[in-house]
């Protein structure tokens, strides 16, 4: 009959010395700590691994950083374990394997990665637009959890705060590279499948930002409002620029004065500022003329036309106008985008050819023949309906203020 092994206690522990060579004290159920030459003493569990029952031996740490309390709670996990067929060293191994993949797996570790893969097929800008977003409204609260460890739920509370400024254009963006990073970490093995997918449906109006517009009657009205509204100069001159020229957001805070071929009376932007990837002319009214002479003294000197407030070596953000005009009150009525539709819509109520209208908010004709010629012979009967289009927003100003208008101008 074996001999049961009496427990070791705290103050046998304490008293236990150094001796010639290094000794072990049985606990009883494979636990035993080890005493070292140089008085060092370490818990040690034994045990035959599963299986194959070879003799095999595992460390629980140090005394006292590891107590003789927690020692034998570490010993009944790993008996636990074995009851099951699990060796506990592998099984450790395993857990701190998975710490370190999540440690290098971490959200703000992948979607660097992610964009590191994208910088060399996008634009500098794009890229770089790409990393703000991340870095603004969701690496300070989760850009340190695993990625395979990050919820929808918590994702969302994340990113309630833009819903709640109403900036839906900018969480729609950051939903979709969400998913995008998500579907990144599947491909690469960090993930088994994407638990962020659904994460726009929880904003129930995200799915219908951007196209708010005033109809073509309540133009006056929207002029009104703008120009007796408490904004900067250069946002009111990137109201009156955007609404005549009927580009994008991102395309008009990005004018740029070498691209304003005032012999010719054009704006040509290149294509890598084009959404499409496409160069698109755009043809200068007497009104927008008239808004570049004014912009001249203000901004002539640098490369944007309409440059940003805090840098004015860069362009104001796209978000400028948008967030200028929810500061009015038009949130859910009017955005930046929305102009675009005012001025189709107006357009093609007054008869205009519907060919005409696409060419000039630079909506690519699938028919590459087509196409072609909008680029083309276009361009002069373009200016003549954009001629009309500038004069109709003069018409709708009331006498209100205008840059374009050559009124006087209310700066605030």
């Amino acid at each position: 009959m074996a001999r049961a092994t009496t427990p070791l206690n705290d103050t046998q522990i304490k008293n236990a010395k150094p001796k010639a060579s290094e000794y072990l004290l049985s606990d009883g159920g494979g636990l035993g700590l080890r005493i070292k030459k140089n008085g060092s003493k370490t818990w040690l569990f034994n045990y035959y691994r599963p299986h194959i029952k070879k003799r095999a031996q595992i460390s629980f740490g140090v005394y006292p950083a590891v107590p003789l309390a927690a020692a034998r709670k570490k010993r009944d996990e790993a008996r636990a374990l074995l009851a099951d067929d699990i060796d506990p060293k592998e099984y450790r191994e395993k857990i701190q394997s998975t710490k370190i993949t999540e440690a290098k797996s971490t959200f703000e570790a992948v979607v660097r990665e992610w964009v590191s893969l994208k910088e060399p097929k996008v634009s500098a800008r794009y890229a770089f637009n790409l990393r703000r977003g991340f870095e603004i409204h969701l690496f300070p609260d989760v850009g340190d959890i695993p990625i395979s460890k990050l919820s929808a739920q918590l994702t969302i509370e994340v990113l309630k705060p833009l819903a709640a400024a109403g900036k839906l254009d900018i969480l729609n963006r950051i939903c979709r590279r969400i998913n995008e990073v998500m579907e990144f970490a599947i491909n690469t093995g960090r993930l088994q499948s994407n638990n962020l997918r659904g994460i726009s449906k929880a904003f129930d109006s995200a799915t219908h930002t951007g196209m708010y517009s005033f109809a073509p009657q309540e133009l006056p009205d929207l002029i009104s409002i703008v120009n007796s509204a408490n904004i900067k100069l250069i946002t009111r001159c990137l109201f009156e620029w955007q609404l005549h020229t009927m580009v994008r957001p991102g395309e008009a805070v990005k004018a740029a004065w070498n691209e304003i071929d005032f012999e010719n009376k054009t704006w040509n932007i290149s294509a890598e500022t084009m959404k499409k990837k496409r160069p698109h002319t755009v043809p200068l009214t007497p009104q927008l003329l008239s808004l570049l002479e004014y912009m001249k003294p203000i901004t002539g000197h640098r490369e944007f036309i309409f440059p940003a407030y805090r840098n004015p070596r860069n362009h104001l953000s796209r978000e400028t106008l948008g967030a200028a005009l929810r500061r009015m009150g038009l949130q859910g009525k009017q955005t930046a985008h929305g102009l675009r539709a005012l001025a189709s819509t107006t357009l093609n109520e007054q008869g205009f050819d519907s060919d005409l209208i696409e060419a000039a908010l630079a909506h690519v004709d699938k028919n590459q023949v087509r196409a072609a010629y909008n680029r083309t012979d276009y361009l002069e009967r373009r200016r003549k309906m954009m001629c009309w289009w500038s004069a109709h927003i003069e018409a709708a100003s009331k006498g209100d203020y205008s840059v374009t208008g050559n009124q006087h101008l209310k700066v605030v």
